[in-house]
Order: structure tokens, then sequence, then C-alpha cells
């Protein structure tokens, strides 16, 4: 009697699972990138829309530290504006010059060192950590300003669902998320339109007093405190309300999910995030010190607005709860943003070996499923610590962001210079990085040392811990691949042990079918134990590897169609390796995300062509195994065997010694 490879019944906890987040996606479709990719509204929408919701929280910072100096509000408008510009112009360049995306992490690693990337990665993970819980407690905050005092305890309950209820929707995938809260996002576009412009043209007759009046505070100013003084408090405000231009790096971190030509679509996404920005968060600077705003407890500056703006409204305050209701939704949908670039910083850390490389892997779904888990855990984590507060969040979130933007205009600044005999614009571009360098250095001290006992030195102390830890695994992984490289230059300076053999492979000889990834001392050491220690047993070897699609190459037809040919020339090298020492081989290959569900249909469709066949695979064993050599090495091997032995499929695991 045969194996048992019928196709088992799904369990109630898969079809819940399908329910929850759907069919899983096929990777070899031919549309697949197309249908998955972005357009820039969309893109806008997705990775825009947390530098659009940071005007729910970054002005608002700005214009509470200005005290009783609200007057210097007007030229912290224009000072915001600017910033947005000259930032969201260097990160232009960035999509131009390094179009597959990563960002800052990409941008520091190619540009200064792989010490600096790692320092940056390191900082954007914690920070898209930040950005999630930021982002939903701030939408918390706004939807809560409208409730009594005494709904405030429900706020981090509500906040926690928020959570739960974004893992899940990006485990579907990114477009399915971003589709799904467009609405959203277009209210809180019209409603913040009409605020804004309805706020500022109905006290058009006030700007000619207003100015007047700030030039007269002006120079009190200036004579009570000082040109350093005011200066100090202009600086603060500045730096403090940086939480405002969090977000602008996401599009160039997001390049991979952007539609063709990606270059286009990444710059013109940048056109639409950058001016939405400006606008609304200057604008609401300047509606603040026009309508004399003034602090409430429980109650953001945005809400308050909106009930002066509409209050006299025809259904205002249905209207300014509408507003409101809006800009809370929004921020759910940039905590997106921390779904959607923090696994895929993760990815490209993964494949240089800073992470696990589990987090480059895609699920069924073609998401980042171990990263979207792990922001998920994170973020929940860190509501708990701050107990929801949007103050403590916003210190930490801001530090980190400005680490990064550091280091990539410090990069691009060495790239044009490296570069300059190959750009005849590269002193335009290098200025506007000067500058940016400039802006975000000081935002990033002044920072670091108004708000560094304030809970600026868990962000730093947290981020030293990941970059340390980063260390640890890279360190791993780099003896592991010493002690595999030395094992594969012994074995193929082995001699061919007798004639090549050109026979065909037999069915009705026992079968040898051997699970291998890469040619390399892993592979070699296991079909020459299964020949030492089965000697006459087995007279064909069948190799089977899966052209594993992670996020590294999950960027195109052409990045696809490599990988396929780069395992199947693997799979010829095992072949003739074989066939040198007189055995007949052949070779099995399949495309997928998933390695253990392809590898077992495979071996499954392979054992009906060789029934006399049994699996072998090798498992690296170390001499001192710990929990976090489990953690970098996954459990591959036992999870193919138990779902083959399961259908009755003979699998042997063989130790491969690494000592180090």
């Amino acid at each position: 009697m045969g194996p048992d490879i019928s196709d088992p019944q799904p369990t109630l906890f898969e079809k819940i699972k399908r329910k929850l987040i759907g069919e899983p996606r096929n990777v070899n479709e031919p549309s697949i990138f197309h249908k998955l990719s972005l357009i820039p509204i969309l893109a806008w929408i997705g990775l825009g829309a947390d530098g659009l919701s940071s005007s729910s929280y970054g002005p608002e910072e700005a214009f509470r530290t200005l005290g009783e100096h609200t007057y210097l509000a007007i030229f912290l408008a224009l000072a915001t504006a600017f910033t947005v510009f000259i930032i969201s112009y260097a990160y232009s360049r960035i999509i131009e010059h390094f179009p597959h995306g990563g960002g800052g992490y990409i941008v520091a690693t190619h540009t200064i060192s792989k010490n600096a990337g790692v320092i940056s990665g390191c900082s954007l993970l914690v920070d898209y950590m930040l950005t999630i819980t930021v982002s939903l407690v701030s939408c918390g905050d706004a939807i809560f300003s409208f409730f009594p005092l005494s709904f405030q305890k429900y706020k981090l309950f509500f906040v926690g669902l928020l959570i739960v209820f974004l893992v899940v929707l990006n485990l579907r995938g990114v477009k399915e998320s971003v589709t799904a809260l467009t609405p959203i996002f277009i209210v809180f576009v019209i409603t913040h339109a009409v605020l804004i412009g309805y706020g500022i043209s109905t006290h058009i007759g006030q700007v000619k007093p207003l100015i007047g009046e700030v030039q007269t505070n002006f120079k009190v100013g200036l004579t009570t405190l000082g040109s350093l003084g005011m200066l100090a408090i202009f600086l603060r405000a500045f730096s403090l309300g940086s939480g405002t231009y969090t977000g602008i790096e996401a599009v160039s971190n997001g390049m991979q999910i952007m539609r063709e030509p990606k270059v286009h679509t990444g710059k013109r996404t940048m056109v639409y995030m950058a001016t939405s920005l400006a606008v609304t968060a200057s604008g609401l600077l300047l509606c603040y010190l026009l309508f004399k705003i003034k602090p409430v407890e429980g109650r953001t500056l945005n809400a308050i607005l909106s009930e002066s703006v509409f209050g006299s409204w025809p259904m205002g305050n249905m209207i300014a709860l509408i507003t409101i209701l809006s800009e809370g939704a929004l921020l759910v949908i940039a905590a997106q943003t921390g779904f959607i670039d923090g696994p895929r910083v993760m990815a490209n850390m993964a494949i240089d070996s800073w992470l696990p490389r589990r987090f480059a892997a895609l699920s069924e779904r073609l998401t980042m499923q171990d990263g979207v888990l792990l922001m998920g855990i994170a973020a929940f984590m860190l509501l708990l610590y701050t107990h929801g507060s949007i103050a403590a969040l916003v210190v930490m979130y801001s530090i980190n962001v400005f680490v990064t933007f550091s280091l990539s205009q410090f990069g691009m600044i060495r790239f044009f210079i490296k570069h300059r005999g190959k750009d005849r614009n590269w002193k335009k571009h290098i200025i506007i990085h000067i500058i940016g360098l400039i802006l975000c250095l000081t935002i990033l001290i002044v920072t670091v040392y108004e708000k560094f006992g304030e809970g600026g030195w868990v962000t730093l102390f947290v981020t030293s811990l990941v970059i340390g830890l980063c260390y640890l695994i890279r360190s791993h992984y780099k003896k592991v691949l010493v002690a595999m490289r030395k094992l594969g230059d012994i074995l193929t300076d082995i001699p061919p042990s007798g004639p090549f053999n050109n026979d065909p492979v037999n069915p009705k000889d026992m079968t040898a079918i051997l699970l291998v990834s890469g040619f390399s001392g892993f592979g070699l050491h296991t079909l020459l134990s299964i020949v030492r220690n089965f000697p006459n047993v087995y007279k064909n070897f069948i190799f089977v590897s899966v052209a594993e699609v992670d996020s590294g190459s999950f960027k195109g037809i052409a990045e696809m169609e490599a990988l396929r040919k780069s395992v199947e020339q693997d799979l010829i090298k095992y072949v003739k390796v074989t066939r040198q020492h007189g055995f007949p081989a052949d070779y099995m290959t399949e495309t997928g995300t998933d390695v253990i569900e392809t590898v077992t249909d495979l071996v499954e469709s392979t054992v009906i062509k060789f029934p006399m066949s049994t699996v072998f695979t090798g498992k690296l064993v170390f001499r001192n195994e710990h929990p976090f050599q489990k953690i970098l090495h996954n459990e591959t091997a036992n999870a193919i065997q138990r779902r083959l032995q399961w259908d009755g499929i003979t699998t042997v695991i063989l130790p491969i010694r690494v000592s180090i």
C-alpha cells in the first residue's frame, strides 16, 4: 500500500484564518505584480497618510511649546512648510538613485558603511513601532476629545483593539488594506481643506491687524528676552513639533509596492504628500493664531479649532465631529506605514544577516507575516509602557526618525560628491542635502537635549539594544557561513570515484530524494553521508529545491526569473557531481513562498514517479544548542519531516555538525 498523499481537510483554525486573511496567492501568476502594486493616489493614501496624519499632533505640540509667545506661530508655519519641502525634495533624490526601496537603511549602507546602515535600520525599526502606537493613540485622543473625561479610562482598550484590527488587515495584503481605508482618507482631505480654507478666508480682514500685533509682540520679546532667548524659544518649538515631519521617508522605504515606472510613481507620490502636509500643518498653525486657540484639558487643539470654525454653521457640531473623527480615522491609516515599511526594513536587514532570515520570508498572501506580527506586538507593548500618553510617545518618536534623516542626508552628500563626474547637476542637489542635514541635526540635538530625561533616553536605550542584538545575530551567521564554506571547499575537492554516468534515472530502482538549498557544502555533505551510510542501497538521486520567493526577490518579473535560473543552475551542479561519482541523477524544482508547503507538494509528486524512494534532508547541529540558535535557524527540516511522514513518506534528517 502506497503513501497516503490525499489532501487533508482544513481544520477549524485554518477555516477561520482563510476567512480573515484570505486565500493564498499564486506567486507564478503573470499579473501578480500589477495586481499588488499601487498607483500614486493609492500610494499617497497608504504611505503618505503617515506624513499627513502627523498634522494631528505635530503642529499642536509646537504651538503648545510656544507658551505665551504664540505670535511666533506665523514664523513657525513658514519654517514648517519650508522644512517639509526640503526633506521631501531630498527624499525624491533618494527615490531616483535607490529605486528598489529600503530608504534610510539602504542609503546609509551603500553610501556610508554597513555600520551606519544598521544604526539607520534599527532607528527605523523602532520608529515604525512608535509610528503605529503614536498614530493609534492620537486617534484615541481625537475621538475621545468629544467624550466626557470619565470615558478616558476606555481609551487604552480601544487603541489595543485597533492594533489587532490592523494586524489582521495587513496579513491580508497591502493593497487590500489601503483600498479598504481610502474613503476615510478622502473625508479627511475634504473636511480639513474646508476647515483651514474657511478658517483663513473668514479672517482675511484680521491679517493686517495680526501682522501689526505680531510685530509689536516680537519687539517686546526681543527687549525682554533678547535675540538669543527668542531664537531658543523658536528652535525649541520648531524641534519639539518635529513629529510633523515623521513619515516623509515612508515613500522611499516602500518603493517595492509602487506601480511601474516605480521612480515616476514614487516621485509623484512625494509631491502629493509634501504639498498636502505643508499646507495642512502650516495652515493649522495659522488658524490656531487667528482664532486665538487656547489648550483645554482632555481636548486636542484641532477639536477646539473645529468647533470654533464650524460652530456658527447649521449642524456645525456634527461637521466638527465628522472632521475630528476623520482625523482620528486617518491616524489609523497612518499606522499602516508601520505595518507596511517596518516589515520591509526587517526584510532588508534579514537579507544582509542583521536579523533572523525568517523576516525576509513571504506568507502565502505575499505579506511579510512575521514582520507584521512583531510590529503589532511591539506597538502593543509601547502602548502599555506609556499608558497611552501621546506626549511621551511623540518625544520617543521624533528622536529616531531624525537619526535616520540625518544619516540619509549625510549619505546623499557623500553620494553626490563621489559621483560628481556623472551628474552635472550635483551641486544643485548637494545643496538641498546640506540644508536638510543642518535642519535634521538641529532638530535631533534640540529634541535629545530637551527631552532626554522625559523619555528620550528610553528610545536611545532601546535602539542601542536592538543594534547590539543585530551585531550578535550577524556575528553568528558569519561564523556559520565560514564553517560551511570550509566544509564546501573540502567536499568539492574530492575526486570523482568512477566514470561519468549518463544513464537516465530508473523509476523502478531505489531512489534517494535529497532536499537541498543552493549548491554548498551542506548539500554535498548530505549526498556523501547517504553514499557512506547506505552503500549500494540507492541507485538514483533526485535533487529537490524550492526557488523561495522572499522580499529580496519579489520585486519584479526579472528578479523572479533570475531566482528560478539560479536555483536551477545549482541543481544542475548537484546532478553533475553525482553523475561524476557514478550515479544516475536528476532534479525537480518549483517556485513558492512557503518552503514547507512547496517542498511537500513537490516531494509527493516525485514519490508518485519514484515509488521506491526515501527523502533525505540535512540539519545544522551545534555542540551546545540554545534558544538563540533555534530562532536564527528555523526548524524547516523537522516541519517537512512531520508533514511527509504523516503522508506515509519515509523521511530521514541527517545531522551536519558545525563547530563554532
